[in-house]
């Protein structure tokens, strides 16, 4: 029988001494047609095994639902690193942080503040429990003790740095998720990862697990840091950072590939195991993005392409060659190199069919029912997850000024439909003046991402609080959530049909437009070949490509380009929708030869 153990010194495979070389590839960041060439690209760098997290939330949308099949298919995704003859590591959580929607945890845990965060809470270690059992008996078949690519499995994650648990409540939380864990038949080693400090090393782990550390320089000290707290056995970094995530409105972020190559020598140099974080990045598909607040509230862009070895679109970079040398200096490395990708196919698409979103609304909220309230129900009151909900009241002409005690996390406000300014968490920007004349004032809350870090994680969205004028408080609200991941669909060729008789769709080819709206556009292209969509001109929303949301786009940056990954993609008949949600140029669109993922600090 195979055997993965924790030696005096070393990591054994089999009884050998073994370094483990890993690369973080995460299966929910990439479409599952390319899971197999960004596996093989691993290979090819010179490592020998792929690490991944599983965030819960995307596998369990709803309490009673739980989906292993399609992009969510990780039993696939671990035999197909198999198939390329590497290891794996498993990161179940069921925290992750990984810059993802609330750090993967599910919202429905938390509404109506039903269970404690991270905390050993029944509520929260039951939810656990079924989590796990759904999920971790695929893991455990796949374990090197039975034949499979799974070597080690984490338990929490950067336990350490997470705020306000007593120390006594720590190990007994930690010590749950290990017995949860070992009941599914988990055998493999499991182990502890924190930031490479001495109080979050302290806090983060138990006696009885292995101690790994997170960090991206000074790597000679930062082991040293590690092993004052784990004195025995193999260092690790679990957390190698090669990159960093870019946010809306900051720049986008790189690091020099010498400088992380260096790093990374040392590392090596010393007998120290490695995952890199990231190998590659990918994408945050759909509404997955995460969020940091430190006082500032900043959302995830689409791209992860983390400034990682592979880019976002499976290209080797500097950075892949840089760190595929030092590699080599200290295991061995297949002599194939992968090839740079040729361009993308360059076409414009004519965005010519529109519909205002007011014109649709019964359509995109899926029926759902309006729920009427004194006060505004929150999101999560909705049981809407992510995305967008509608709020609506009346006002008076006396009325004059919007104040919100707080939107979660950004609203598109209207009178009557007509435009009256943004609320704006990231911009701290909580009231707007009213035009003097009674009618219907509605809120489009937009979230952008619930955070993924710290102790604002599984705090709920929407309008939170209070709403006043400068008379009174507003009350007798109505709100309704909008199902706008499957607005294509909704949106079929009879509607738009309909709409343009209506006299909805006739758009200047040149001329501006205006949102909430949607637009249509169909192209033809190269089928199976990567593109990468900009959209000059246009503001902020939502972009799908033959179904697909890609994500959300933005003039304020970085985010030049959204990639759109080629199993999308067909020789005729291809599909682009937007959701403008302020007004653009032109309904023009542009697909162009290269990423432009923005300007850095340099």
């Amino acid at each position: 029988m195979p055997t993965f153990q924790i030696g005096e010194r070393d990591f054994l495979l089999d009884g050998r001494p073994f370094q483990v070389i890993s690369g973080a590839l995460h299966y929910f960041r990439v479409h599952p047609d390319q899971w197999a060439d960004r596996i093989r690209k691993a290979r090819l760098m010179g490592l020998n095994t792929i690490e991944t997290y599983v965030p819960w939330n995307f596998h369990a949308p709803e309490p009673d639902e739980f989906d292993l099949t399609g992009r969510r298919d990780l039993g696939r995704f671990l035999d197909l690193v198999a198939a390329e003859g590497l290891h794996a590591i498993v990161r179940p959580g069921p925290y992750i942080c990984a810059e993802w929607d609330g750090g993967g945890l599910p919202a429905w845990l938390f509404a109506g503040g039903s269970a404690g965060v991270r905390r050993h809470d029944p509520a929260f270690l039951a939810a656990i429990g079924t989590y796990y059992a759904h999920l971790l008996p695929l893991v455990a078949e796949r374990q090197v003790t039975r034949g499979g690519p799974v070597l080690l499995v984490q338990v929490e994650n950067e336990y350490g740095a997470y705020p306000g648990v007593p120390a006594d409540e720590r190990t007994r939380y930690l010590r749950a998720l290990v017995d949860l864990t070992r009941e599914q038949g988990i055998e493999v080693p499991l182990f502890t990862c924190d930031q490479a400090d001495d109080e979050h090393l302290s806090l983060g782990g138990l006696p009885e697990l292995h101690k790994t550390a997170n960090f991206g320089s000074r790597s000679l000290e930062r082991l040293a840091v590690l092993r004052r707290h784990q004195p025995t056995g193999p260092l690790m970094c679990t957390e190698f950072w090669d990159g960093w995530f870019d946010s809306w409105g900051l720049e986008h972020h790189v690091t020099a590939p010498e400088t992380t190559a260096a790093d990374l020598d040392d590392l090596l140099g010393a007998g120290a195991s490695v995952n890199l974080y990231m190998f590659h990045g990918g994408t945050n598909l759909g509404l997955t993005n995460g969020a940091n607040d430190k006082g500032t509230y900043l959302p995830i862009t689409t791209s992860y392409d983390y400034d990682a070895p592979l880019s976002e679109h499976g290209g080797p970079t500097a950075k892949f060659h840089a760190l595929r040398a030092v590699i080599a200096k200290h295991a061995p490395v297949p002599d194939e190199v992968p090839l740079d990708p040729a361009p993308a196919p360059e076409l414009d698409v004519v965005l010519d069919r529109r519909v205002a979103l007011d014109a649709v609304l019964d359509l995109v909220s899926g029926r759902r029912s309006r729920t009427s309230a004194p006060q505004p129900p929150t999101m999560d009151d909705l049981r809407q997850w992510s995305g967008f909900a509608l709020y609506g009241t009346k006002i008076t002409a006396d009325d004059a000024v919007l104040v919100v005690e707080e939107v979660r996390d950004r609203a598109v406000v209207a009178l009557d439909g007509d435009p009256v300014g943004v609320l704006d968490r990231t911009a701290h920007a909580w009231s707007l003046p009213l035009p003097r004349r009674a009618g219907t004032l509605t809120l489009l809350v937009e979230d952008r991402g619930r955070v993924n870090y710290g102790p604002r994680i599984g705090e709920p969205k929407g309008v939170v609080g209070t709403v006043r004028t400068a008379t009174r408080e507003l009350t007798d609200w109505e709100a309704v959530p909008l199902c706008l991941e499957d607005a294509p669909a909704l949106l079929d060729d009879a509607l738009w049909a309909a709409a343009d008789d209506a006299g909805r769709l006739d758009v200047p080819v040149g001329g501006p437009v205006a949102g909430p709206s949607f637009h249509r556009g169909t192209f033809g292209s190269v089928a199976g070949v990567d593109h990468f969509l900009r959209l000059d001109g246009w503001t902020r929303g939502l972009v799908w490509v033959n179904g697909e949301l890609l994500g959300r786009y933005s003039s304020q940056g970085p985010t030049g380009t959204l990639y759109v990954p080629g199993p999308l993609l067909r020789t005729e008949g291809n599909e682009l929708v937007l959701l403008e949600l302020h007004g653009a140029a032109a309904p023009r669109a542009r697909f162009v030869a290269a990423p432009d993922l923005g300007p850095t600090e340099a």
